[in-house]
């Protein structure tokens, strides 16, 4: 068991009024925080040296923080970054996860589709990924060992789930009627590539052969994608499964106001948004992550908390999406626990959490609020690390550097740029910083970053291979996409009905043209 001795460092403490302590030396034994404070020093000298022990002088200008936690993530589109103008969520999905059997990776692109992101988190300071992965058009056994194989050699604390339909498109959507054209009918008609025996089976593979791999570092969590998109009988086996084995459930819910108007345009909402639905159904728990949640209602917001939910933010998504601003400010007076996220390479175009930080620190500050009801920096980094322990379901172990939990800790520089002079801690931390002056990375008590490098894993080699493989795809994706440009006008005016609807709420800056 080896061990890691810091020394002369600052520790980030959410309840100080600076915002840390220090400077003090602390030590990692094995995957946890052993001591903090003048005993560590001493017991680490006093042990018996073993291989692998190592002492990192923070020179009294670095300080250790938490790893950043990216509570909402969907792996398969890290290839796409920057492909795609900014469109609306129901449009975009016609080109981000097409059903195209010829889009289906081998598990090599997989493997390396998920590499790109794990290293360009790890070398930024984020040590947790929760991978809502759909895996398009359907998972299969070597594809999910794929992406599990790269998160464990990334090095990276992953919990991954199958982010997968069951309904066809018309079953899913609002405002869509009969066309003339056959070929349009028969897309919104087409069964969902994996019935739920088949999704089932796969998720028995994810649980039997990856869950808790790693010395739990890895886990499997579950996803319905969202209410609208599944049976209930499939919804009520993946909430069965998300209880037996004590794992988040992923559900988006109300991203956009189309999802706002199914609760009166889809039959059996039969008036109820899909928060109350979830809730009827006796499905909305203290497992779930809701994802989104910006066109909720404060009706929502009182069924999420009384069910001990948390709720997933993607402040950044919402904006390249034109999804609206989330109620942050109703979550956290209501007591929801609120965690960050990126969404998707494609829809972030990056894997860089300190933009999310920034982005939900800034975009509530419009809308017309008093000034004192705009976030602080204290509530955005405790959404960032409380609120994405809190997603994980594991606030016994993650989120704090604190003595007995995980030993999961990023090391920033004080002498960088974002935090020269030293004004404020947390406030720079949430405006000033990007993650260049990240200096190590460290997970489960393993140093996967060490300020120049990602130790875990040759990524000039896989980043280099990731150029050529994905290259060669890149006319398939774009031949599928002009392909998809067939149903873009359907989408369309089903997006401009729905902006039309008075759904008694608007979560959009200024009013839409």
């Amino acid at each position: 068991m080896s061990r890691t001795l810091f020394t002369d460092v600052y520790v980030y403490d959410a309840d100080s009024e600076a915002g840390m302590f220090g400077p003090t030396d602390v030590l990692v034994e094995g995957t946890s925080i052993r001591r903090i404070g003048a005993e560590a020093a001493a017991q680490f000298t006093a042990a018996e040296a073993r291989e692998g022990d190592a002492r990192i002088d923070g020179g009294e200008h670095h300080v250790l923080v938490p790893g950043l936690i990216n509570a909402h993530y969907h792996s398969p589109a890290n290839h796409l970054k920057g492909l795609l103008p900014s469109l609306p969520l129901e449009s975009f999905m016609l080109y981000e996860s097409p059903a195209d059997p010829r889009l289906r990776p081998s598990p090599r692109e997989a493997y390396l589709r998920t590499m790109l992101a794990a290293i360009e988190m790890l070398r930024t300071g984020t040590t947790t990924v929760q991978d809502d992965a759909f895996l398009m058009p359907h998972p299969t056994p070597d594809i999910i060992d794929a992406v599990m194989q790269a998160y464990a050699d990334s090095g990276i604390r992953a919990s991954v789930a199958l982010d997968q339909p069951t309904l066809t498109e018309r079953d899913k959507l609002p405002f869509i009627g009969g066309y003339d054209d056959e070929a349009v009918q028969a897309a919104l008609d087409a069964e969902a590539p994996l019935g739920a025996a088949g999704l089932l089976e796969n998720y028995d593979h994810l649980f039997g052969t990856w869950h808790g791999r790693e010395d739990g570092r890895l886990t499997a969590a579950v996803s319905i994608s969202a209410p609208q998109r599944v049976d209930v009988p499939y919804f009520e086996a993946i909430d069965d499964l998300s209880r037996r084995h004590s794992v988040p459930l992923f559900a988006h819910m109300l991203e956009t106001k189309v999802q706002r108007t199914l609760a009166t345009e889809q039959q059996r909402f039969a008036g109820r948004s899909l928060v109350e639905y979830t809730a009827d159904l006796g499905l909305l728990s203290d497992r779930m992550n809701v994802i989104h949640a910006v066109w909720t209602d404060d009706c929502d917001l009182e069924l999420i908390a009384d069910a001990g939910a948390v709720i997933a933010h993607n402040p950044v998504s919402n904006l390249r999406l034109g999804s609206g601003v989330a109620p942050y400010r109703r979550m956290l007076d209501l007591g929801i626990p609120v965690a960050l996220g990126i969404d998707e390479a494609i829809c972030d175009d990056s894997a860089n959490l300190w933009g999310v930080v920034k982005t939900a620190g800034l975009i509530h500050n419009v809308g017309g609020r008093p000034s004192d009801e705009w976030p602080t920096a204290r509530e955005v980094l405790d959404s960032l690390w409380r609120g994405g322990a809190a997603a994980l379901l594991q606030s016994d172990r993650l989120g704090e550097i604190r003595e007995g939990f995980e030993a999961d800790i990023t090391m920033l520089d004080l002498h960088g740029s974002a935090f020269t002079p030293l004004n404020d801690l947390r406030g720079q931390l949430v405006y000033c910083e990007y993650g260049a002056d990240v200096r190590l990375t460290m997970v489960a008590g393993r140093v996967v970053f060490d300020g120049s490098r990602v130790t875990s894993v040759d990524e000039t080699a896989l980043l280099a291979e990731a150029r050529e493989v994905f290259a060669h795809k890149l006319p398939v994706i774009e031949r599928a996409n002009r392909e998809a440009d067939a149903l873009r006008p359907h989408y369309d005016a089903m997006i401009a009905e729905a902006a039309r609807t008075d759904v008694g709420m608007t979560r959009w800056i200024g009013t839409p043209s």
